[in-house]
């Protein structure tokens, strides 16, 4: 019998299929397996280590090939011959510690990374306890020879690392160095590098381990040699010695290990605080000595010495008696710096509030070294939000600390000093924006938060707190705020839905929900008699909702309320009225409806059957009438228990939702059990929403500027645009906007400025311009600008019929062939960006891709050419936008659809980034423009736009009305400058690829043949004449070229710069930003440079050009 050939030897790898196998092992599954069936990790780790000493790879390949070694190591030593690769580990870093540093193949980097990847293998594979330390002693050797030099400047960095290495190694085995501890003291006393801090550290971390294991050993008479190295007997199992410490030797080395702060940096300093710290507890050492040594660190500006202080702190309380206050006003100081860094300003109040509630916790007496401060709590003007939060719950802090001093009987001056209520009032003026502001804004929940932590600050959630509710409840400060909340919302609706999520946090809590009852009591008495009868009271429904839930309220005044309101609704029903009588008389009924089912029906009958009776007769919605006149004989004939339980009903069928606009009986929609509805996600996996066409610059970030007003639909920077005069339905609704108007006359009487004459030129670009704005739609009262991106959806097969759960093999085999297809599909999409409302996009049908050959090799359905024929696995979609300001974003999309089955998939999907691209529009041609007049009439578009941005002196002032309303606009203009070294054949290229349609004029003879030649551009102003009248200012130079550096020697009359010299023309590009601005590019063409002179009257737009310009040109 023929004996088998032996296999091959493998093929070794090459630098790029290294790099290919590091990707792939980082990105697991089928990649890596890939690779370990060709080479098993035995072979691959040989290939490794063999491609550490090749002198053809490269440096940063091979620090790779470490790091990959490192991540890897518990796949690749997990075999029978790990030993073996072990040994030739241990000798390549044997030879390249050995080897001289060329600086090429072998360099301190690479020692250095080889140095910790080896400790950090032996110290992850555990090798220590399995092959009883001979690997470990090897190493240990190796580094102890690299350090056993001191004061060696060249390799000083690579001897701090070999000191790191040695302290990991001590870390993960306590005293593994403590019989050689007296060599490493004398190392410190030579060091005199940089590194003397790595030294350092090693050091300490043997002390602080013979400290914690109790050895009895000499520091200073060591007879044990460094070299070679011998691991501890009671280490490797023998018994230690606990005989005690050797206190003298060991206060010795710590007096030592005092002097040498000075050496280290901060992150060093934590370092050797955490170590020596304990040490110091453990040999009673005293105090004052670390106190005198290390508090002036308080006194930094680095936080990282601070924290060492604070933790000193911690250990020796008795120590830094008397000083609370200094330390106090330390943190205070730090964190009213306001070139500091805000991280590091909210970290020193954060310590603040942390040392003030521990030395309150140790003695309360102590605590008035905080009151004494309250006063510079109070936050600055242009302090940041955070921070203005922080220095609110240290006010809040001082109210509680002044609270309990005076319950306990304490009358110092700077106690009685401090008034609670009036630190309450003041405390909260820095978030008193939040009245203009959103509601939902972040000022407002700050404020909430504040009142949050002013009540029940001083009373816990734990059952042991001797706190009660009735000293809550009788604090000024809560009898403060019962009135303010009552005074929020008569001034303001709007904030109707935040005092009642306020009041549900209380409610929501078992110990403070008496707080919750307490305010609902409040509102209903002074409140609800204040509040008047119009639309505007369906604000505060939300708000009558909880007090109808709440039986210790009395509901006369709600009913009372209701009962008026359904008067006036009766009153102003009329033509115009819409929906609005059926929606407001649900929510009456509904909240009619909350009374019954927690009330008791006798407390409710005389006031709510008058109401009732009053609707069946004269509402004038049907609807309405009829589930009045119901709930009005449930309330004359049924019990109020069993009228409880019936209305209670609906609540208990399974699957049925409450509908927030029903106006059925139980106020219900209908059951859909038949359904099977399911949220996937994992969605995004299987269904695919992707662009056409790419983008350039894919934007992570977008610059967006809050408005400050009250309106979020428009940005500070669209001043320019006013209206004339406001609709009459704003004043009515209490949903719509409060939009600020100026209305024309008035507009024009303030401004009052004299007549001024222009000249011809200024009265052509005028006309020009509002001739165009004319055409340009007012968003605000029409549709206005908007902008496609086009996408297409695809449906992965075999992904989607795992996440189904379907199984496979119990199907037969057409029911395999068969691709799967969804139907009905709606796509919603929502963005954070100002995009307006986006609308969604229907596809009745699409069918799945066809199965790839691994995971179908026997289908029928077999995998043809890609073409054409591929268009029918995919669907189009177009995202329409209508952007209130031109800034990148992203799109978030929701999709619901239904599989085969009849089952209801939704879900959420990848979502669209919007770049700055597409925002670009072609400018809007006015009708009575005739077809060959329409390049000619861009240009001056252009002369005019590009006037306009540039001196705001000729038309600064000027206002441009605009298409659909009486609104006007104004232009503010801004300039840039880019300069791109692109030769021109390739900036013309890229141009007529992506800019070709915005092009609105070409100037210079030379520049003109070649944009003609390539026959792309058309329709535009052609100018060979050598002036361009676009820009006046840079005219003069048109032969001179933009801008440029040259060098002493450099010979400026020749070669390249002399063709960099060389103007060959311009390029003019009009692009139109929706809603309503403009992007303008004059670009100075020459051979190898291009310099792009930008003007736009959307400022922040420029916070994208630059990247956009750059990925256009220069990729």
């Amino acid at each position: 019998m023929a004996e088998k050939p032996t296999p091959p030897p493998l093929k070794p790898l090459s630098p790029l299929d290294w790099e290919t196998l590091i990707d792939d092992f980082q990105y697991g599954g089928p990649r890596c397996r890939k690779w370990t069936s060709l080479y098993p990790f035995p072979s691959l780790l040989d290939l490794l280590l063999n491609a550490l000493l090749r002198k053809d790879f490269s440096h940063s390949l091979k620090i790779q090939l470490l790091l990959f070694l490192e991540e890897f190591s518990d796949s690749l030593f997990d075999h029978e011959h790990q030993s073996h690769f072990l040994d030739r580990l241990i000798n390549t870093l044997r030879i390249v510690i050995q080897a001289p540093v060329d600086g090429v193949h072998i360099t301190f980097t690479f020692k250095e990374q080889l140095m910790v990847s080896t400790t950090s293998i032996l110290i992850c594979l555990d090798e220590f306890d399995k092959f009883e330390a001979r690997y470990t002693v090897k190493l240990v050797e190796f580094l102890l020879t690299m350090i056993n030099r001191p004061n060696h400047g060249v390799d000083r960095h690579t001897r701090a690392i070999a000191c790191e290495c040695l302290r990991e190694l001590e870390r993960a085995n306590p005293c593994l160095f403590s019989e050689i501890v007296g060599h490493l003291w004398g190392l410190c006393q030579n060091e005199r590098t940089h590194a003397s801090q790595n030294y350092i550290l090693l050091f300490m971390s043997v002390i602080h381990n013979i400290v914690a294991q109790k050895l009895n050993l000499s520091i200073l008479n060591t007879s044990v040699p460094m070299v070679p190295f011998n691991v501890p007997q009671w280490l490797m199992g023998s018994n230690k010695e606990i005989s005690g410490l050797n206190y003298k030797e060991l206060r010795r080395a710590i007096a030592f290990l005092l002097e040498w702060p000075h050496v280290m940096t901060p992150c060093g300093m934590m370092e050797f605080m955490a170590m020596i710290l304990p040490v110091a507890v453990a040999l009673e050492l005293q105090s004052s000595m670390l106190k005198v040594q290390f508090f002036g660190m308080i006194y930094s500006y680095d936080p990282m010495l601070c924290h060492v202080v604070l933790m000193m702190y911690l250990h020796f309380l008795d120590a830094f008696d008397g000083q609370e206050g200094e330390i106090s006003r330390r943190l205070l100081l730090i964190s009213r710096e306001a070139q500091h860094y805000l991280v590091f300003r909210l970290l020193a109040i954060q310590w603040l509030l942390g040392f003030s509630k521990l030395i309150f916790c140790k003695e309360v007496g102590k605590a008035r070294s905080v009151i004494t401060l309250c006063s510079a709590f109070y936050p600055n003007l242009f302090d940041p939000l955070a921070l203005k939060a922080l220095k609110l719950d240290l006010l809040a802090l001082c109210s509680i600390c002044v609270d309990i001093l005076r319950s306990g009987g304490s009358s110092q001056e700077e106690v009685d000093s401090v008034n609670p209520v009036q630190l309450f009032g003041d405390s909260l003026v820095c978030v008193s924006s939040f009245k203009w502001l959103p509601p939902g804004s972040t000022e407002t929940a700050v404020m909430f938060r504040t009142l949050h932590k002013f009540v029940i600050s001083s009373s816990s959630h734990s059952d042991y707190d001797p706190s009660t509710t009735t000293y809550l409840l009788d604090s000024k400060i809560f009898c403060t705020l019962e009135g303010m909340l009552v005074n929020m919302m008569l001034d303001g609706w709007r904030l109707v839905p935040v005092v009642v999520a306020f009041v549900d946090r209380f409610l929501s809590c078992k110990k403070h929900s008496w707080l919750g009852e307490r305010l609902l009591q409040k509102f209903d008495e002074h409140l609800l008699p204040k509040l008047r009868v119009d639309y505007k009271l369906i604000s505060y429904f939300p708000l009558f909702d909880r007090i109808s839930e709440n039986e210790t309220i009395p509901p006369l005044r709600l009913l009372e309320l209701l009962s008026n309101f359904m008067f006036f609704l009766v009153e102003k029903h009329g033509p115009d009225t819409g929906m609005k009588s059926w929606s407001h008389g649900s929510r009456v009924l509904g909240i009619c409806r909350t009374m019954l089912v927690h009330r008791h029906s006798s407390r409710l009958f005389l006031r709510l059957s008058r109401m009732l009776a009053f609707t069946c007769l004269f509402y004038p919605d049907l609807e309405v009438r009829d589930n009045a006149r119901i709930y009005l004989r449930m309330l004359v004939c049924i019990p109020g228990k069993k009228l409880r339980d019936i209305l209670k009903l609906g609540d208990l069928i399974h699957g049925v939702s409450p509908s927030s606009q029903s106006s059925s009986f139980y106020s219900v929609q209908s059951p859909r059990l038949s359904q099977k509805f399911k949220t996937f996600r994992d969605l995004s996996s299987c269904i695919h929403l992707e662009r056409v066409i790419p983008l350039l610059v894919k934007q992570f970030w977008s610059l967006s500027l809050s408005s400050f007003g009250v309106s979020n639909d428009k940005p500070a920077y669209l001043e320019g645009v006013k209206d004339s005069e406001a609709p009459a339905e704003e004043n009515e609704s209490p949903e719509s906007s409060n939009t600020e108007t100026i209305p024309e006359m008035g507009r024009i009487s303030q401004t009052q400025e004299p007549l001024r004459v222009t000249d011809s030129k200024i009265a052509d670009i005028l006309n020009t311009l509002r001739k165009y704005f004319s055409c340009i739609p007012d968003f605000r009262c029409m549709p206005g600008l908007r902008v496609k991106i086009n996408c297409s959806l695809r449906l992965e097969s075999s992904n989607f019929i795992r996440m189904l759960g379907i199984d496979t093999t119990a199907l037969s085999l057409e029911e395999i062939d068969a691709l799967p297809a969804i139907y009905a599909t709606v796509l919603k999409f929502s963005s954070s960006a100002p995009y307006g409302p986006i609308p969604s996009y229907r596809i009745p049908f699409l069918l799945g891709e066809r199965y790839d050959n691994n995971t179908s090799q026997n289908l029928s359905i077999v995998p043809v050419e890609n073409g054409a024929k591929e268009d029918k696995f995919r669907a189009s979609v177009v995202i329409e936008l209508e952007p209130r300001e031109p800034t990148p974003g992203v799109v978030d999309v929701h999709i619901e659809t239904n599989a085969e089955n009849g089952q209801i998939i939704q879900g959420q999907l990848r979502g669209i980034t919007v770049g700055i691209e597409d925002m670009f529009l072609k400018a809007i041609v006015p009708p009575d423009i005739a077809e060959d007049a329409i390049p000619r009439y861009k240009l001056d578009l252009f002369t005019a736009l590009w006037e306009a941005c540039g001196t705001s002196s000729n038309t600064g002032r000027e206002t441009f009305p605009l298409k659909g309303s009486k609104g006007v606009a104004a232009i503010s203009g801004t300039r840039s400058v880019k300069l791109l070294d692109t030769p021109v054949a390739s900036l013309v290229q890229a141009t007529e690829r992506h800019l070709a349609c915005y092009v609105v004029g070409v100037t210079g003879e030379p520049l003109i043949d070649i944009v003609r030649g390539g026959g792309i551009i058309q329709n535009i102003i052609w100018d060979d004449t050598s002036d361009a009248s676009h820009d006046p200012a840079s005219a003069a130079n048109f032969d001179t070229g933009p801008l440029f550096l040259t060098y002493k020697d450099e010979d400026t009359k020749g070669g390249v710069s002399s063709a960099r010299k060389r103007n060959l023309g311009r390029i003019l590009i009009l692009i139109v930003l929706p809603p309503r601005f403009h992007l303008l590019f004059q670009m100075e063409v020459c051979d190898v440079s291009t310099l792009v002179r930008i003007r736009t009257d959307h400022w922040p737009s420029l916070a994208y050009i630059d990247d956009y310009l750059e990925a256009l040109y220069l990729s």
